[in-house]
């Protein structure tokens, strides 16, 4: 058995609490779907490239985001660089920003996306669905006013 410093925890690699390890094995990985979908896609249209995309590259980067949500801008801009590598692929997208890119696939940004699953979570929360939680891992705070602030 080999030492590491990394532990693989829920299909997330973590390494003294930083997961920019995983963050860079997601690129890399989804860095090859990419190269796949460049070299063996019939057109670079809209219709042909972003059912692979959301097919083979968004599940990758999405898969369990809420868990390893980037720390570090770096990370987040590495993960933001693999998005736009794909919108880039698509005809007619280059001159665009990455925004404006998204926005015309009817996508949402990495981040975006992260938001919306921590809102699912948290909804699921609190309507007593979620059950990864132990009892009593969450306790509710009766905070009102200025106690929310934390001023007094």
């Amino acid at each position: 058995m080999k030492s590491s410093f990394a532990e693989n925890d829920l299909g997330v690699l973590v390494d003294k609490w930083n997961v920019s390890q995983h963050v860079a094995l997601v690129s890399k990985n989804t860095d090859s779907f990419l190269g796949c979908i460049r070299k063996n896609a019939a057109s670079r249209i809209r219709e042909v490239i972003l059912p692979l995309y959301s097919a083979l590259v968004r599940p990758h980067l999405g898969s369990s985001v809420q868990f390893w949500a980037p720390q570090y801008m770096r990370d987040m801009d590495l993960l933001k660089r693999v998005q736009q590598r794909f919108t880039k692929m698509i005809k007619g997208m280059e001159h665009l920003t990455l925004q404006k890119q998204l926005r015309e696939l009817g996508l949402f940004s990495l981040q975006k996306r992260r938001f919306g699953g921590v809102l699912i979570n948290v909804y699921k929360y609190l309507m007593g669905t979620l059950k990864e939680t132990e009892p009593g891992f969450f306790q509710w705070s009766p905070v009102t006013g200025q106690e929310a602030t934390g001023t007094n």
